[in-house]
């Protein structure tokens, strides 16, 4: 079931958007839909900060020590009174959802659709779906003040860097992006150095906010800090 979570095919309508050129009424009607999509986002999730977005792969099982990492995060982020968002799905998603929904804090979840219908995670208390990914993301990431990223895939570094990119451009704060897990990240981590800021490809103050760490507690006394 995880090792299948987000890689079916996207809804069609995303497909075909993504076809090319076509009529400008189609292209009107289109915009509507995503119109529509991001209302449905901004209404349900209005009045939701302060919140943090964890990313990590929906393949990390329950017996793996980032799904234990990413629990704990959602318990101590609860425990500041902080919603946990994350996609909504298995892995170290579920995880730092149940973190959260068991310490008795807010849960969220942003899915993406797909043609066959894939079931939330169990510890939910809000349940978004969305035809685009491009939405999702604007979800994932407008209502957070920080973020707290787990090893994954393609997605997680695709969410990490878009971020980043975002932070680096000033279109979004300066908010702690924060990497968990030395082992996996640190290589990473060295290329970033060795490679583009070396090089002169990003600037030294690109990474100020980027910390990698193992601790749970030191992610939320790092972001507890940027908030004050």
């Amino acid at each position: 079931m995880t090792e299948n979570w987000g890689k079916r095919p996207g809804h069609p309508e995303e497909s075909e958007l993504l076809k090319g050129a076509r009529s400008a009424w189609y292209d009107f009607f289109r915009a509507l839909r995503i119109f529509r999509e991001c209302r449905k986002g901004f209404r349900a999730l209005r009045g939701v900060t302060p919140c943090v977005t964890v990313f990590g792969s929906a393949r990390i099982l329950p017996d793996d020590p980032y799904y234990v990492l990413a629990e704990e995060v959602g318990a101590l982020a609860a425990n500041r009174g902080i919603s946990i968002m994350t996609g909504g799905g298995p892995g170290i998603m579920e995880a730092a959802n149940k973190g959260a929904i068991q310490a008795g804090g807010r849960s969220i979840g942003c899915n993406i659709v797909l043609i066959k219908e894939q079931m939330p995670n169990p510890y939910l208390d809000t349940w978004l779906e969305f035809r685009y990914f491009f939405v999702r993301k604007l979800m994932l990431i407008r209502y957070s003040s920080a973020f707290i990223v787990f090893p994954g895939g393609f997605g997680t570094l695709d969410e990490v860097f878009e971020t980043l990119t975002l932070i680096q451009t000033r279109k979004i704060k300066h908010f702690p992006v924060i990497l968990v897990g030395i082992d996996y990240w640190q290589e990473m981590m060295f290329f970033i150095r060795e490679k583009l800021l070396s090089r002169g490809l990003i600037d030294p103050d690109d990474l100020n906010g980027v910390t990698v760490t193992d601790s749970p507690e030191a992610a939320l006394t790092l972001i507890a800090k940027s908030q004050r």
